[in-house]
């Protein structure tokens, strides 16, 4: 028999199988639906679930028609591919597709914010106008805390009016702080072991945050630097537990700043004895001993810091780097 022979054997074959297939399945889908119309209102819901894809159908008698063999074949291997590998159905409980707008009830304000830049950079402008309209615009801002050391450097501005806007700002914000200050010191006092934890991680966070500003001039700051170490103080005594590295980076940081040296190695003993493999309970020794010309020390501690697993930043590096 020849080839041309088998090739309209298969094409008959494939055709009257193709037939059969969509008989049987336009068969049993009326089946379904008289089942379906006699069927109760709590069972036709699952009648419906398991209703037959009539388009899906067509598709496949028309693949199947036009493609003898190689058309069945690929779906049938595309089937048992999806049936090994993909059994598991897609969970999309807790997917939301919501078309609903969300209306914003403070929105941005593009002007004021095109047209911030660095407030050191705008003290260099001759225009007093723009200079004066960034420094209102920072004056209203949520967290003019931050700005306070740029605010700071405002009062030299040759702009008198300028210079007002900064001189009233930093007058507010320094005696809410040493109001506030002042207010958690009392408490501390006269707090609990529990609340001692509590009120002493608030008062070193805030303190911290305008400490390490450098707004205030001397003695001043040495005294509320002070203030800060007592705070810490007395959670290291009462609640130990609740100071983390970053706590004791920063007063080992404010103490070497005013050069209260021996408060300073103390705490540096105390953040290497609670935190070992922390990085900072390293370069606050570090930094301590490089300040108080401690050579022997200074390369003692950098060689175990070396021989240590501990992961090292960009600044870090760059000290080892050059005195290594």
């Amino acid at each position: 028999m020849s080839s041309s022979s088998w090739f309209v054997i298969i094409l008959v074959v494939n055709t009257i199988i193709a037939f059969l297939y969509l008989n049987v399945v336009l068969l049993y889908s009326a089946e379904q639906k008289l089942e379906e119309i006699r069927a109760s209102e709590e069972e036709k819901q699952a009648y419906r679930e398991g209703d037959i894809d009539k388009k899906k159908i067509g598709i496949f008698f028309f693949l199947q028609l036009l493609c003898p063999v190689v058309g069945p074949l690929f779906v049938g291997f595309a089937f048992l591919f999806r049936k090994i590998f993909f059994r598991e159905e897609v969970d999309l409980s807790n997917v939301m597709f919501s078309k609903e707008r969300v209306k914003t009830r403070n929105p941005a304000d593009v002007e004021r914010e095109s047209n911030m830049v660095p407030l050191e950079e705008a003290l260099a402008v001759t225009d007093s106008k723009n200079l004066r309209s960034l420094m209102l615009n920072v004056i209203r801002g949520e967290d003019i805390g931050v700005y306070l050391a740029s605010i700071a450097k405002a009062l030299n501005s040759s702009d008198s009016e300028t210079a007002h806007y900064a001189a009233s700002v930093l007058r507010d914000e320094l005696n809410d702080f040493r109001s506030n200050v002042q207010i958690m010191y009392n408490q501390l006092d006269a707090a609990d072991k529990d609340e001692t934890g509590v009120i002493g991680i608030q008062m070193l966070t805030y303190m911290n945050a305008f400490l390490v500003q450098h707004v205030f001039v001397g003695m001043e700051q040495r005294n509320f630097v002070t203030m800060m170490a007592e705070a810490a103080d007395a959670v290291y005594e009462r609640k130990p537990q609740e100071l983390q590295p970053e706590h004791y980076e920063w007063v080992c940081m404010r103490l070497l700043e005013v050069e209260f040296f021996a408060r300073c190695e103390e705490w540096t003993r105390r953040a290497f004895a609670a935190f070992p493999e922390e990085l900072s309970s390293y370069t606050c020794m570090l930094k301590l001993y490089f300040r108080t010309d401690d050579q022997e020390r200074f390369f003692d501690t950098m060689f175990e810091l070396q021989q240590s697993n501990i992961v090292l930043d960009q600044e870090t590096l760059d000290l080892i780097r050059v005195f290594a």
